[in-house]
């Protein structure tokens, strides 16, 4: 691995961030530029109402963010816990969390947070620096367990050589990390939404943490009823003065129809929606309601089964690829609120996909190359709920790649599952191939180019093994912001298009609707939804 060159050893968190001087520039760290409504980020004026109902295509996976890596429950998890680091709103550049500072040690291992003083989580005891050990070590080896599906990705993993080599508590407010091998995205990984929010002790060590959780964010839990809602409280002794919960209730709705989202909305049952497409948008704003629209961080992808099955075989990939006309299909099935992918992570990151061509659209060939290679069917699994990465659900796109591929002689069946019970098949079922998607976590390259070299199946459904690939994460892991560490990364982009891995399909916009009366509403580049700042006038 290259050396980490740190040119600015022990690092204040105030001015590395640059808080004093001012907000962090959009585009250079962070998540990109946003396109949000001229009125979101407004103040409510007027009575504020005391309920704000956000609705959601389907139930949290669980409400412990050890234990799930889907963007319903992180929804709910931003709101009832607090991270070290937190990212800013729009973007992904960091500002302060739980730790209201932190240095970094000249060789880039040993990371020092101080901790916010006093912290209380929602069940009276102590947020401090043992606490957030605990949370943090019990995803760690060797506690960490196979249904933890993020602590490697977030922790990092010792046989893999990185990640965190050992944690320990100075004292209440002194947390020291020390790491086995340097890591570029290992801050913006202590805000992510999953694996990182810290969880009270109390309420992971009685195992009710996924059911019941307890943190120390701006709402506390209430109620959980499945396939229903989630509600949750204001948490009046929240710490964060300047970002104390301006309504003093949450409610989560499940509705898992699309249509019957945009008509709980028009009907004024809830506040807010997501997962919408081009269909409804003219429904939704000839009703009065506004559009929350935004370029996504998010790749919409069919994962090959690389490990067995008809797909196991390049070749077989390659004709696979060239049998869908990808721009064709995005355009019929997203208008103009999906483009077409020719790069795994969205082009305005970076320039990892300059020069990088996919295998191309070329019917007759895949057609011959299939009968050469004897393929007369294939089994893809699918999801039926819309995704932030997919807005029309999984269903009419595996129908459409269905529709080619019965042209170039491939019979595909389709399964289809709900999202939480597809999210179990991709482990346990035989499939060809399956529709999956990312929305990124933290605005980092490797966020969206290690999925393929992690073990762990819920982030490679395609089971993608390449010990040449896993020496190129290794390495733009290890290398500081800059174009050495952009030229690793393109070459995994050039490997993904070489190995076909994925056939990449779209890059979505952020859409969602909502009341004129709610102020404040975003969604964080990242698919979170942090209803602390927002109002709604009676």
């Amino acid at each position: 691995m290259a050396a980490f060159d740190y040119t600015v050893s022990r690092r204040r968190f105030i001015e590395a961030m640059g808080l004093v001087a001012g907000a962090g520039v959009f585009g250079l760290t962070g998540c990109g530029e946003s396109k949000r409504a001229g009125d979101v980020g407004s103040a409510g004026g007027g009575k504020g109402a005391d309920t704000l109902t956000y609705a959601q295509g389907a139930d949290p996976r669980g409400l412990d963010p050890a234990f799930v890596d889907d963007g319903e429950s992180a929804k709910v998890i931003v709101n009832i816990y607090d991270t070290l680091l937190n990212y800013d709103e729009g973007s992904c550049d960091l500002k302060p969390g739980l730790a209201r500072e932190y240095d970094v040690s000249d060789d880039g291992l040993t990371y020092t947070f101080t901790l916010q003083e006093g912290v209380k989580f929602h069940d009276g005891t102590d947020c401090d620096a043992e606490a957030v050990k605990a949370s943090i070590e019990r995803q760690l080896e060797p506690a960490r367990t196979e249904d933890m599906p993020y602590a490697s990705f977030v922790y990092g993993s010792k046989d893999a050589g990185n990640g965190i080599a050992s944690i320990d508590a100075k004292d209440a407010t002194t947390l020291v990390i020390t790491l086995r091998a340097a890591s570029t995205p290992f801050l913006k990984n202590m805000a992510m939404a999953l694996a990182a929010p810290v969880v009270a002790p109390s309420a992971f060590e009685s195992g009710e943490a996924n059911e019941k959780p307890v943190g120390s964010g701006p709402y506390k839990f209430v109620s959980w009823t499945k396939g229903d809602s989630v509600v949750l409280e204001a948490n009046e002794d929240y710490w964060d003065k300047d970002n104390k919960p301006q309504t003093k209730n949450v409610i989560f709705r499940i509705i898992a129809e699309n249509a019957s989202r945009v008509t709980a909305l028009n009907n004024g049952e809830v506040d807010m929606i997501d997962g919408i497409d081009a269909s409804v948008v003219k429904t939704i704003t000839d009703a009065g309601n506004k559009l929350f629209q935004e370029d996504g961080m998010n790749i919409n992808y069919l994962a090959f089964r690389n490990d067995t099955g008809v797909f196991s075989d390049l070749a077989a990939r390659k004709a696979f690829v060239k049998a869908v006309n990808v721009e064709e299909m995005v355009k019929s099935l997203y208008g103009d609120y999906a483009s077409p992918a020719t790069s795994v992570m969205p082009t305005w990151m970076a320039p990892y996909a300059e020069g990088v061509k996919q295998t191309a659209y070329d019917p007759e060939a895949a057609k011959k190359e299939f009968a050469e290679l004897g393929i007369t069917s294939c089994t893809m699994l699918t999801y039926t709920n819309v995704r932030p990465y997919n807005s029309i659900g999984g269903q009419p796109l595996a129908e459409a790649i269905q529709g080619y591929l019965a042209d170039a002689g491939v019979e595909m069946e389709i399964i289809s599952y709900d999202w939480t019970t597809y999210q179990t098949k991709v482990d346990t079922d035989a499939f060809d191939c399956c529709l999956y998607g990312w929305v990124g976590d933290n605005g980092d390259p490797d966020n969206f180019m290690n999925l393929l070299a992690d073990e762990n199946v819920s982030m490679n459904v395609g089971r993608y093994r390449s010990d040449a690939y896993k020496a190129l994460i290794a390495q733009g892991l290890s290398l500081p912001e800059g174009d050495e560490r952009d030229q690793v990364y393109l070459k995994c982009e050039q490997m993904v298009a070489d190995e076909s891995p994925w056939m990449l399909i779209s890059h979505a916009q952020t859409l969602a609707g909502y009341n004129p009366k709610v102020k404040g509403f975003s969604i964080h580049p990242t698919g979170v939804v942090h209803l602390a700042g927002v109002t709604k006038t009676a």
